[in-house]
């Protein structure tokens, strides 16, 4: 399925916290987590709404909260991220029937605030793990030694953001340390299209939205 293209002018009203953001980078780094994970998305962050000070209509503020290499978690204003960035970036709204059935948006927002409170460093070696899912699973039942165990100490992009929809009932129990962005972008838990701000046109998420997520256990 193809994005619909959109200006985030047109997109910023509509936009809400648990939207998912998916972003297909140029650095030497997101060329490997594509290659890796044969998609075209190298990284994921998540909007995390803020009131606006002293603002009566009591509009949000369209933050994003992400885990980069550079910086660990932090929170940022989503429109410079995406001025900033270079390369695909893509908008994921979450489905309606998630929103209002499972989405606890306190939960939600506290659990990740929390994250960037306590500048939670960047997990390199789970991250490089979570793509490699062919020695996941042994004999047995057993799981092999590409298997990351959940640890929330430190964290990478996509880790992030499904513990966040975790904690908020968005979808069951998952092992959120085995989530890579692709991953996350299939999970059946979005409305049925998604939205290209930025790149490349001809550039989509393969499988957009036909994943269980229980199947990342």
């Amino acid at each position: 399925m193809s994005a619909k293209p959109i200006t985030y002018q047109q997109a910023r009203n509509q936009i809400q916290s648990g939207d998912v953001v998916a972003f297909g980078g140029q650095s030497h780094f997101s060329q490997l987590v594509k290659l890796a994970t044969l998609s075209n998305v190298s990284h994921v962050g998540v909007i995390l709404q803020t009131q606006i000070a002293d603002d009566n209509a009591h509009r949000g503020c369209n933050q994003i909260i992400e885990s980069t290499r550079g910086k660990g978690v932090e929170v940022s204003r989503f429109s410079d991220r995406l001025q900033n960035h270079v390369g695909e970036l893509w908008w994921l709204p979450l489905g309606q029937h998630i929103r209002q059935q499972a989405f606890n948006a306190t939960k939600f927002f506290d659990f990740l605030f929390a994250q960037a409170k306590a500048r939670k460093p960047y997990d390199m070696p789970q991250a490089v793990m979570s793509a490699v899912d062919v020695l996941d699973n042994l004999p047995w039942d057993k799981t092999g030694p590409s298997y990351n165990q959940e640890d929330f100490s430190r964290f990478f992009c996509s880790e992030l953001v499904s513990a966040g929809l975790e904690q908020a009932g968005a979808v069951g129990n998952v092992n959120a340390s085995e989530v890579t962005p692709i991953d996350l972008c299939r999970w059946h838990i979005y409305a049925d299209h998604y939205y290209q701000l930025k790149g490349d046109a001809s550039k989509c998420i393969s499988r957009f939205n036909t994943a269980n997520p229980t199947d990342w256990i």
